[in-house]
């Protein structure tokens, strides 16, 4: 038989170590039971969000744990891919949502797999699913838009 052998290495797209909430607080935010009928915590008690985002010609996803427990978050996992337009031109929002449509899926599961390596199935840990509104280009935003409506209706999210 054949060996299978890794070509990559796995680097970790989160290097920062948990950060306290107490800054935030001089922030104008409603309280969080404000948004408590948008999200669950898990299954121990903290609120992980998987957040999508392409406004322009990079698509990046991130996983964001908040632990009410120690008042800290942390990000998890945060790979990104960038869309290079070719030499001399900008980049185009057809072109960039064409970009974002072939690499979001496998963006995803990287962050997921990543934040949670042992899982067969890390998506039972999320809370929520949140996606960037805009300002942007319509195209990218739509693009990352459909793919975070898809998944909270595919995982009940």
């Amino acid at each position: 038989e054949a060996e299978v052998v890794e070509w990559f290495t796995m680097t970790s797209t989160a290097t920062d170590p948990s950060c306290p909430i107490e800054p935030l607080h001089n922030l104008r935010l409603p309280p969080p039971s404000h948004f408590s009928h948008l999200y669950k915590p898990n299954a121990q008690g903290k609120t992980v969000i998987l957040g999508i985002e392409g406004s322009a010609n990079k698509c990046g996803i991130g996983v964001l744990c908040y632990d009410p427990k120690t008042e800290t978050y942390q990000t998890l996992s945060n790979p990104r891919k960038t869309y290079v337009s070719p030499k001399g031109c900008g980049f185009l929002p057809k072109e960039t949502s064409w970009h974002h449509q072939a690499h979001v899926v496998a963006l995803i599961r990287a962050a997921l797999n990543e934040a949670y390596p042992a899982e067969s199935n890390p998506q039972r840990h999320l809370s929520a699913i949140a996606f960037t509104l805009g300002p942007g280009m319509g195209g990218p935003l739509k693009s990352c838009a459909m793919a975070a409506r898809s998944l909270s209706l595919l995982w009940k999210l």
